[in-house]
């Protein structure tokens, strides 16, 4: 149904990993690693090892949090500019090597209440920077779908943080939609959205399970997404050591990812060889 693909997030970029990608059948790689290995990556030499294994190189995810003891948030007055000019940089940077996909965060977590709105005109500045940098390349910065207090919780507040270039898009994170279902986050955003987050939760907080060890509806997610005429990779964003709210007997492999999205893909139950940490509900 989807072409598989899986983030490089909690994982060590080398060759080995574009090989047991390729052997798996998994045909996509999005670029996520901390802020400061951002400074650090051989963007050249991952893109060598790309073509040599066969693996596209479908997105960056770009850098969010903190680094050198400075927040990457584009909604910050105070870290905007710095922010900008860094995430600018590297769209650049894989733009040359082909790379037309670039997943952004609109902002760190500013809280609730007046600061919010405080914070969305300097995020929709910054994303217009950005978004101007892309087009530039033939290329897109999709915004993500986030949780809590992070800008872009909702469908509607991504349609105004996107509306502020013709070039935006989003990428739609299963594991971040609290306030809407997923359902119908999809159907409002329909074409707009270009890339995926694939993960599952219990929707008290994210987890980033494999999909089956959540509650997520995931006939209804593929459902929405065929109607909406999507055609992008089916990226999942799961490492493979287990976080501490799960339990698993051993770490998955790119072969479990690939098993996953074909029962998935065939209205199948997913293979679970999960327990959930007990502790976590207490």
């Amino acid at each position: 149904m989807y072409r598989i693909g899986l983030s490089t997030n909690g994982k060590e970029i080398n060759a080995e990993l574009f090989r047991s990608y390729a052997e798996a059948g998994i045909s996509s790689m999005e670029l996520s690693m901390s802020a400061p290995a951002w400074g650090e990556a051989n963007l050249p030499q991952i893109a060598r090892w790309a073509k040599e294994y066969g693996v596209e190189l479908w997105s960056i995810h770009l850098p969010f949090g903190y680094g050198a003891g400075e927040p990457y948030d584009i909604s910050d007055p105070s870290f905007k500019t710095r922010t900008v000019n860094i995430l600018s940089d590297l769209i650049n940077r894989g733009a040359e090597l082909g790379i037309g996909k670039f997943v952004v965060h609109a902002s760190l977590e500013p809280g609730e209440g007046n600061v919010r709105l405080e914070r969305m005109p300097h995020s929709k500045e910054s994303l217009f920077k950005l978004a101007s940098v892309a087009d530039k390349w033939n290329a897109n910065v999709a915004v993500e779908a986030l949780p809590r207090t992070c800008l872009g919780r909702t469908s509607s507040e991504i349609l105004e943080l996107i509306s502020v270039h013709p070039s935006l898009r989003v990428c739609f994170d299963t594991n971040h939609i609290q306030l809407e279902s997923d359902s119908d986050f999809i159907r409002r955003l329909t074409d707009k959205i270009i890339t995926l987050h694939v993960s599952d939760f219990d929707f008290v907080r994210e987890r980033h399970w494999l999909p089956g060890e959540g509650w997520v509806n995931w006939r209804a997610v593929i459902g929405a997404l065929h109607e909406a005429g999507y055609s992008g990779v089916w990226m999942y964003e799961v490492a493979f050591k287990a976080p501490s709210s799960i339990f698993r007997p051993r770490d998955l492999t790119p072969g479990d990812f690939v098993k996953n999205a074909n029962e998935l893909f065939s209205g199948s139950i997913p293979t679970v060889i999960s327990t959930v940490n007990p502790e976590l509900y207490k």
